[in-house]
């Protein structure tokens, strides 16, 4: 989907930090490429949404490097000139189930160059290139020396077989846990970094610092949302889904676009504010997941 025009309407910039790759998506043995990685899609979703967004990653000069580049722009996403630093674009092969998951390889290069804030007041990271190397020491490093007026959000989007050593990246996670404003999990994330407890204990667990706002989507299970004073659990809307790619990151693209409208939202979150902002996001996310690949919606679809 496309629309001619993006409303900038978000007076706050945000940096999104991650990787950039093209899906490779097959259905019922056709294949067809799209834009992807989950970084992607959060900074494509907030540009939809009317942010000023800028996106650092790592692309090649190729034809699908420029692809990723345009596919971004067109929602108003701005990519960093430091970006462009592969000699080939990542490449996601996915193929997608019966009902409607996807399952994933792999070839993707771990290299970032070392990102740069302007005057975004909020920094989102996340995913793969959180964990893996060399790029995951970078963007670490970045993260601990921000200022601690910039709001800072977090998503893992833990894919196993690309973080290395488990120990390590849960310490990692851990560590990064600490800067987190915001932060958002799979219940598969969940699982993954901690085995046997259930979904109140690790919200306890991730909320026990400084983070302020805590997610746990379910995928048609819905979501948990927290803050430390107040939880809510939330249905996912009834739709008839396409496939659930990019349907996380609408979801956190949503999170963020309404806690960053009002930076009063996070300080006064009651019962009822927490279940608004959870609804507003898995809205956002049944939108996604009726059409094929990571279509985000737009502005005026969250509206109407």
């Amino acid at each position: 989907m496309t629309k001619a025009s993006v409303p900038h309407r978000g007076e706050v910039g945000v940096l999104v930090i991650g990787e950039s790759l093209i899906d490779v998506v097959t259905r019922e043995g056709v294949a067809v490429e799209m834009p992807g990685g989950s970084p992607a899609n959060v900074a494509l979703g907030l540009g939809r949404l009317g942010h000023r967004a800028r996106f650092h990653t790592s692309i090649g000069p190729d034809a699908r490097g420029t692809r990723i580049a345009e596919h971004l722009a067109g929602s108003g996403v701005i990519v960093t000139d430091e970006s462009w630093t592969l000699q080939r674009t990542s490449v996601a092969t996915a193929r997608v189930r019966a009902d409607g998951s996807a399952e994933y390889i792999f070839e993707i290069d771990g290299t970032i160059a070392a990102p740069r804030r302007r005057d975004e007041a909020v920094v989102h990271f996340g995913s793969i290139s959180m964990f893996m190397h060399p790029g995951a020491s970078t963007i670490e490093a970045f993260i601990e020396d921000l200022p601690r007026d910039v709001l800072v959000s977090m998503d893992p989007n833990i894919r196993p077989a690309l973080v290395g050593p488990r120990d390590a990246a849960v310490r990692r996670f851990e560590r990064l846990l600490q800067r987190a404003d915001v932060v958002k999990l799979s219940d598969e994330d969940a699982a993954w970094l901690y085995p046997g407890a259930s979904s109140g204990e690790v919200l306890d667990h991730l909320l026990r610092g400084s983070t302020r706002l805590v997610a746990i989507t379910r995928g048609s299970g819905g979501a948990a949302l927290a803050t430390p004073t107040a939880r809510v659990a939330l249905d996912a809307p009834f739709v008839l889904v396409a496939d659930t790619i990019g349907a996380g990151d609408t979801f956190m693209a949503a999170l963020l676009n309404v806690v960053t409208r009002d930076d009063s939202v996070l300080r006064n979150l009651s019962s009822e504010g927490l279940r608004s902002v959870g609804e507003a996001a898995t809205r956002a996310a049944a939108i996604t997941v009726q059409r094929e690949g990571a279509d985000l919606p737009w502005a005026d679809e969250l509206l109407a």
